[in-house]
C-alpha cells in the first residue's frame, strides 16, 4: 500500500543504510521538526520562515515525508507573497501534517529496537 505522506521506499532504504544509526535518525527528524515547527508557529518574517521551511523541507524529503516536504516548499517560496492569514493557515496544515507523519515515525522507532 503506498501512503500518501511517506515514501515507505525511503524509510527502508534508510533503514538498510544507517543500520544500527537509523532509530537516532528518527528522533533526530522528530526533534528537529517540531523545534523548527515551533519557529514556524513564532515568527511572521517572511525571511525567517523561507528559512525554517527550507531546512524543514529538506529534512522532510530526505526521511520519505513526501506531503510534509510539499507544504514546506509551498511556504518556502511563497512566504514573501503571501498574507499573515495565508501563512499561518499554512503552517497549520505543516503542523496537521507533521502530526500525521509522527506516528509513522514513532512505530518506525520502536520496531528498530526489537532487533
Amino acid at each position: 500500500m503506498t501512503d500518501p505522506h511517506v515514501d515507505r521506499d525511503v524509510l527502508d532504504t534508510l533503514r538498510d543504510v544507517m543500520e544500527e544509526n537509523y532509530p537516532d535518525l528518527l528522533d533526530t527528524f522528530l526533534t528537529d521538526s517540531e523545534s523548527r515547527l515551533q519557529e514556524l508557529q513564532a515568527t511572521a518574517d517572511a525571511e525567517k520562515l523561507s528559512e525554517v521551511a527550507h531546512s524543514l523541507k529538506g529534512s522532510a524529503s530526505n526521511m520519505g515525508a513526501v506531503r510534509l516536504a510539499e507544504l514546506c516548499q509551498a511556504l518556502e517560496s511563497d512566504a514573501r507573497h503571501k498574507s499573515p492569514a495565508e501563512i499561518v493557515k499554512l503552517v497549520a496544515e505543516i503542523s496537521l501534517e507533521f502530526d500525521g507523519v509522527r506516528p509513522v515515525y514513532e512505530s518506525e522507532r520502536q520496531h528498530t529496537h526489537t532487533h
